[in-house]
């Protein structure tokens, strides 16, 4: 297949674990990749400062400003901004002749390489997520109860999209729909529509290796029978995803990948370019 193409979507704030997310893509995939940024209102300064960091590390940036008027039939609110929208809206607001793209938040850090995931047929389905499952399958029957599904509960932090397939079969006005007439049962919103308008169009992955919970070693390393150690995490686990409020670029971060996170910062703080310091 063509190069890995990533996107992002995020507000200002975001911009410094983003730097981060891009130093270990670079370290540990090379160059020779295309982000897309897809956002509101970032200042073109603080584009032009990541711009810079790209082309240091042989990355295309390609900014893409969402147009709200795309939005104007959404539910809107503080607990669900603009912004929710625009990963399971890819399709509609990336360029027609991007056909695949590799969705990731910007609390991850990328520790081996991506290419088998990039390569992974889809096989019809829209997406391709992982479930985090726990020690057990409780956490996913409580949300298939929830929302009225039958498939796994999957993260929407990593996903794999078909855009071509996206094109056809998402369509705004149903998601805007959905959203509207379960608001007030939506607990993680843009996942929970993830999940109960395409779940059963959404192919598994093995989170272990392309969205490891990073606040649940022991919980991977009880299941897997020990298998799963730092080792092996370090050897094998391609995405490293920071969930949850708490974060390891903030003060007070005491879980057990938070050194390797400020390791990466010290790296990003190197190439000069680095916004979290400022």
């Amino acid at each position: 297949m063509d190069d890995i193409k990533i996107l992002v979507t995020l507000d200002r704030n975001y911009l410094p674990p983003l730097q981060v997310l891009l130093t270990s893509l670079y370290i540990n995939n090379g160059g020779d990749l295309t982000l897309y940024l897809m956002h509101r209102d970032i200042p073109e300064s603080e584009l032009k400062t990541v711009n810079k960091q790209c082309e240091a590390f042989n990355i295309r940036l390609c900014p893409v400003s969402a147009d709200s008027s795309a939005f104007s039939d959404a539910p809107v609110t503080r607990q669900y901004p603009q912004e929710m929208y625009y990963r399971l809206l890819a399709p509609h607001l990336l360029p027609p002749e991007v056909h695949r793209v590799l969705y990731l938040d910007p609390d991850i850090l990328v520790i081996n390489q991506l290419k088998p995931l990039w390569d992974t047929k889809l096989d019809g389905k829209l997406f391709a997520a992982a479930s985090h499952k726990g020690k057990t399958e409780l956490i996913n029957n409580i949300n298939q109860v929830r929302l009225g599904t039958e498939s796994k509960y999957f993260n929407s932090g990593v996903l794999l999209i078909d855009l071509d397939a996206g094109r056809r079969e998402i369509i705004p006005e149903e998601l805007f729909r959905y959203a509207e007439q379960h608001s007030k049962t939506l607990l993680l919103p843009d996942q929970d529509i993830l999940n109960a308008l395409y779940g059963d169009k959404t192919l598994e992955l093995e989170d272990t290796l392309w969205n490891y919970d990073a606040r649940n070693y022991n919980t991977y390393f009880l299941r897997s029978a020990g298998v799963c150690d730092m080792d092996w995490v370090l050897s094998h686990t391609a995405l490293l995803h920071f969930c949850g409020k708490s974060k390891p670029w903030r003060g007070g971060y005491l879980r057990r990948f938070g050194i390797l996170y400020k390791h990466y910062i010290q790296l990003t703080r190197r190439t000069g370019f680095y916004l979290g310091d400022k």
